[in-house]
């Protein structure tokens, strides 16, 4: 069973899942990262490839990729560097990326190169649905790999029923219909959002994305979901730390918590 669906399978519930950007804030940073993640009790990691025209990310996060690419990471070179991952790391892996640098490694490469690495999935905010289901789907699923697809509140219920139907793994729902960054609190409308997605009793689970920081933001997640994915907080502490994941993730915890 691909690892995503066994994580969610074990656990119902309080899924950690954090992100950060491969490359930065060092280029040999990636497998130490992902392993003192695992070994702080983080459930499942989104490693991002850095791409220069991040749309849907905030500044923080444009930031990163910004340093990535300087620092000379590639998508080659990060399979490069994740080609042995799976001898010390047992988490699900998500890649997450924009089409164009995946495109022009080619889908079915990108994709192989996936499975030999271990990689579970894959996040591309930039990918249509219709794209999805026509082209990129047949060619995933040959390879045992997950592609997530995201919601907004802006999203239609027949969309969301239709992204439920046609997807396996989880479903990321987006905070709200803006870019990534930490925010002080969910308001009433958003946390509202939350309850009618919930509500909706999707057959996949749900991992809340955008914008969680703080105790506020978290818990108000986590209570209508399976679990909350964390960038740009983790990010910015990573980055303050100077790589060291350990201090990174003991002062998110603590974020969390108080």
């Amino acid at each position: 069973m691909n690892r995503i669906n066994t994580l969610f399978s074990t656990k119902k519930k309080d899924i950690l899942s954090l992100y950060f950007c491969a490359g930065t804030p060092t280029f040999e940073g990636t497998n130490e990262v992902i392993a003192t993640l695992e070994k702080k009790g983080i459930d499942m990691i989104e490693i991002g490839v850095p791409f220069s025209d991040p749309m849907a990310d905030g500044p923080v996060i444009q930031n990163a990729a910004t340093h990535a690419l300087k620092n000379g990471m590639t998508l080659r070179k990060l399979f490069g560097q994740l080609k042995d991952i799976r001898k010390t790391t047992t988490i699900p892996l998500v890649l997450m990326g924009y089409l164009n640098p995946i495109m022009q490694y080619g889908f079915d490469n990108f994709c192989k190169s996936c499975q030999e690495c271990g990689i579970d999935g894959m996040i591309i905010p930039d990918l249509p649905f219709k794209d999805y289901m026509e082209e990129y789907k047949p060619i995933a699923d040959r390879y045992d790999l997950r592609i997530i697809m995201l919601i907004t509140p802006e999203t239609s219920e027949e969309r969301i029923r239709n992204i439920d139907a046609h997807t396996d793994g989880f479903i990321y729902m987006v905070s709200s219909a803006a870019i990534t960054g930490a925010q002080k609190d969910f308001n009433e409308q958003k946390q509202a959002y939350f309850r009618r997605i919930e509500a909706m009793n999707l057959r996949n689970p749900r991992m809340i994305g955008f914008g969680i920081s703080n105790k506020q933001t978290y818990e108000a997640a986590a209570s209508h979901a399976a679990g909350c994915i964390i960038g740009s907080k983790f990010v910015t502490l990573l980055e303050e730390e100077k790589g060291d994941a350990a201090k990174a993730v003991d002062r998110l915890k603590a974020a969390l918590q108080s």
